[in-house]
């Protein structure tokens, strides 16, 4: 098993999968140090065609406005980026190297998700750590993202990378205390999603607030 550390406070709080505009405002007045928006017209937490750049615009400063992206080309993400001024991009699919410098060559944060399992092979990452801030690990799916189930923990031992990472899949306010045993130098993040929505994949703000605070007041 891996060995119980403490450092659970010090991480940062990323609320993914944020479409509405009521919602979008009660999460970000709960101050997580992201929040991600899916650009990814197949993913049911979409944004959606029409979304509005108003949505967005008072989110506070102190929070990373991240476009969620999947096997999107470097040209449409920019402009999104742009579009939406936001502060960072997370991409979710096969999008290679190649792709990265082009928008890392903008000065852009770049958060690249690769989905695990056991046969999964970390040394393969080596190539993207030059065009990348950070990793995200995800549970292995058929599709992209989205399973709500964890992966096994345990495998994280294998990655022995200096590139940080987020934490993804199924996490929620019952992973927590598994989380804190997690002991891993370069898991700096902790991505939410599904398992703080209610049926309408709006984020229930009660569960937002209790999970920051669990996280953070230690």
């Amino acid at each position: 098993m891996l060995r119980i550390i403490s450092k659970i406070e010090s991480m940062n709080v990323k609320i993914c999968g944020m479409k509405f505009p009521k919602n979008i405002k009660e999460v970000g007045n709960l101050h997580p140090d992201y929040m991600g928006f899916i650009f990814y017209p197949k993913s049911k937490r979409f944004v959606g065609e029409n979304f509005s750049y108003k949505s967005i615009e008072k989110i506070a400063k102190s929070i990373k406005k991240v476009g969620v992206f999947v096997n999107e080309t470097a040209e449409n993400i920019l402009d999104v980026y742009d579009k939406y001024s936001l502060n960072a991009v997370q991409l979710h699919g096969n999008e290679s190297v190649e792709t990265c410098a082009k928008i890392k060559k903008k000065g852009i944060e770049i958060i690249k998700a690769f989905s695990i399992d056991e046969n999964f092979d970390f040394d393969s990452l080596k190539s993207y750590q030059a065009v990348c801030d950070y990793f995200l690990f995800d549970t292995k799916t058929l599709d992209f993202g989205g399973s709500g189930k964890t992966f096994d923990w345990n495998l994280l031992e294998k990655y022995k990378l200096s590139k940080p990472f987020f934490l993804s899949g199924g996490l929620s306010l019952s992973t927590i205390s598994k989380i804190k045993k997690i002991n891993h130098p370069m898991l700096v993040g902790l991505d939410f999603n599904s398992q703080l929505e209610d049926k309408n994949y709006t984020k229930i703000i009660e569960e937002v607030n209790e999970l920051i605070n669990k996280i953070r007041i230690q």
